[in-house]
């Protein structure tokens, strides 16, 4: 397009490499999927909550299945519906990703976001909703008879950060974290919590994340995680769309850290088939159903 803006890391990419800058999966085309609805928390936040049920789109009642909990990042909630899309949960409600998975209900709480006189985003994740969203897990699993099955959290940059949180607090609740872009770590004392109580964490954040330099930022958190019994680390050099080019936006930011929810999205796949890494021939559900697998789909 004439008017996009020169990117200023053009000349940094691998030979042959081209810039995309929108992914190839279609928005929107299954938010029919999810239910809407509300809930209370016993400090009186009220949070609006998707949830999506394996049961009513062709797997059989009575059997358990896996919990994918998604928290968006900063400024999602103002999208309206377009904030199941952005939490990268929507495809996981398809029925490809679905079979793979062998069936997984989705859980999307959504913080109470608004804009400020200055138009800043006030109101998104901080350590002020661990209480009620946990509280709103419990109870909307609970009313459909969901909370059997392991409960795998996932989120985006401030969702990521929630992600590490909320299983601070509650390790003994949650079973698969997969924190998307974030250095915000927990600490030494709560990873070793963590695998105490066997949690298995997924690690993903670009080298060239748009905010973290590697160097002094990603590679500490790298290894002090490296420790865990269970932890799996995606940490891709360049960030990719479906189409194999590299992930930007308008604006010509190399996005590092945001557009690998694409990926996430995207299944960790190409388009063509070929996974994003050759560690997960079969993506993002065929870890998590290797996952299922190896430690059953009952808590």
């Amino acid at each position: 397009m004439a008017d996009r803006p020169t990117t200023p890391w053009a000349d940094q990419i691998p030979e042959g490499s081209f810039i995309s800058c929108a992914p190839t999966y279609q928005v929107g085309k299954l938010f029919d999927r999810f239910q809407k609805d509300w809930f209370t928390a016993s400090d009186g936040t009220k949070m609006k909550y998707w949830f999506f049920d394996p049961t009513e789109h062709g797997f059989p009642q009575g059997k358990v299945y896996p919990v994918l909990v998604f928290f968006h990042g900063a400024s999602n909630a103002l999208e309206g519906d377009i904030c199941i899309n952005y939490t990268g949960a929507e495809l996981y409600a398809s029925d490809a990703y679905q079979k793979t998975m062998g069936g997984a209900y989705i859980l999307i709480p959504v913080a109470n976001e608004y804009r400020n006189e200055e138009g800043r985003t006030q109101g998104t994740w901080s350590t002020d909703y661990v209480e009620p969203a946990h509280e709103l897990i419990q109870a909307v699993l609970r009313t459909h008879g969901a909370d059997k099955g392991l409960r795998f959290l996932f989120g985006n940059s401030a969702g990521a950060r929630f992600v590490f949180r909320i299983a601070d607090v509650y390790p003994e609740s949650y079973d698969v974290l997969i924190p998307v872009g974030t250095t915000d770590v927990s600490t030494d004392e709560r990873l070793a919590e963590f695998d105490r109580c066997g949690i298995r964490l997924f690690y993903a954040i670009g080298r060239r994340d748009e905010f973290n330099k590697y160097e002094e930022k990603i590679a500490p958190q790298l290894a002090r995680i490296a420790s865990m019994k269970h932890c799996f680390t995606f940490v891709p050099d360049w960030v990719y769309n479906g189409d194999g080019g590299i992930a930007s936006i308008i604006g010509g930011i190399e996005m590092g850290q945001h557009c690998l929810m694409n990926e996430v999205q995207a299944n960790l796949t190409f388009d063509d088939g070929t996974p994003m890494d050759e560690r997960l021939p079969r993506g993002m559900t065929g870890w998590i159903a290797d996952v299922l697998k190896e430690r059953g789909n009952e808590r």
